[in-house]
């Protein structure tokens, strides 16, 4: 085990001082209240929105009208329109204060509770419905306003999306509440599992983006699985699923792919080996790898990705936001448009499996056999 000297002289193990840091760092940052869902009224000439299907089995919170940390009997739907401010910082996200600022700050400006069935029809109406619906599935320690102004940035960002859908699992938002989490998505797992079916079920439903990020990532692996088990290969067959910084056990992972069988598009990974909140999971864990810390350059990485049929991109060039390099996917979305030509152009080639990079300068994924920046010039 690596040491390192504290200024007493006493040497501290490296996965204590990740630890410190990753309580240090989140500690720093002031967290939304349940006071940023309320609707502000602005002028219209102020927004760009985006608009956002909320789905959680969190506990509704009368009192402001928001979702709690418990775990919920039943599922609750609702619609948001978000102003995005037009001077953004990248991922980062002011939220709205006293005095709002659509230049700087997400603000929500309407809301609407939905049920299960508007909730579909409103997903194949959205404007710019191309038969794709997406799925975003927060991580560990996030609020359900954390999650939703998340999912509106991505959005933002990633330009011609039609209506996506967030699905808030009941996180209980805490440092210290990485093993109440770990409960929390495994209880998830029928009520994300139902939402999918939900999902698939109209014809004009040809393919579900199911991006997971970190324990969201662990999440949807899950849901996956209980779908094959329950023998709704209709729904697999949809399904895109794509995880950034996925907090899983790497055997854990083999275990999913394995139950999961094939499916006709490979399963994307976005890794980095750089990303010291995976690296705390690894020290809670027991030392163990976690799927979103692997290593691209690694041949033997390399040889499982290609065996395993998925995609692992090391995103490692992306600027995070929170100081722990775990949200670096946040930062992905803007360059959308470069990844599904780059994708195409695999596709073509065959060699749309295997380990790739992500180059930030070139927008471009490619084999670390290669330029990065070659491949978006073929």
């Amino acid at each position: 085990m690596s040491l390192l000297m504290t200024k007493g002289g006493r040497c501290l193990p490296h996965t204590m001082v990740i630890i410190a840091t990753v309580i240090a760092l989140t500690g720093c940052v002031s967290r939304p209240t349940p006071d940023v869902l309320k609707p502000v009224a602005l002028k219209a000439d102020q927004q760009k929105k985006v608009s956002i299907l909320a789905v959680t089995n969190r506990d509704p919170v009368a009192k402001d009208a928001s979702y709690g940390s418990r775990w919920a009997g039943a599922t609750s739907y609702d619609q948001f329109s978000i102003s995005v401010p037009s001077k953004r910082d990248g991922p980062n996200i002011q939220y709205v204060s006293k005095t709002p600022d659509p230049n700087r700050q997400y603000i929500v400006t309407g809301r609407q509770a939905l049920t299960k069935a508007s909730l579909v029809q409103k997903t194949i109406s959205a404007p710019q419905f191309d038969g794709t619906a997406a799925v975003f599935v927060h991580g560990y320690n996030y609020s359900y306003q954390e999650a939703l102004f998340r999912t509106a940035q991505m959005v933002a960002d990633a330009g011609a999306v039609g209506t996506p859908i967030m699905f808030s699992w009941p996180s209980a938002a805490s440092v210290a509440g990485y093993v109440a989490d770990r409960d929390a998505v495994l209880y998830s797992r029928t009520e994300l599992g139902s939402l999918l079916e939900t999902i698939a079920a109209p014809p004009k439903v040809k393919r579900i983006i199911l991006f997971g990020h970190s324990m969201g990532g662990f999440l949807s692996m899950e849901a996956a699985r209980q779908l094959r088990l329950e023998g709704r290969s209709n729904v697999l067959a949809k399904l895109q699923i794509v995880l950034a910084a996925p907090d899983i056990d790497l055997d854990v992972f083999r275990a999913q792919i394995r139950d999961i069988g094939a499916i006709p598009t490979p399963i994307t990974l976005l890794v980095s080996k750089s990303d010291k909140a995976l690296s705390f999971s690894s020290f809670v864990g027991g030392e163990r790898p976690r799927v979103g810390s692997l290593d691209v350059n690694d041949p033997v990485i390399q040889e499982t990705a290609k065996a395993e049929r998925v995609r692992v991109v090391d995103i490692s060039s992306l600027k995070s936001a929170d100081g722990l390099g775990h949200d670096r996917y946040a930062s992905l979305a803007q360059f959308a448009g470069n990844i599904d030509k780059a994708e195409a152009r695999m596709r073509l080639s065959g060699g749309n499996i295997g380990a790739f990079v992500f180059d930030a300068a070139g927008a471009a994924v490619a084999s670390p056999f290669k330029l990065a920046g070659q491949i978006a010039r073929q």
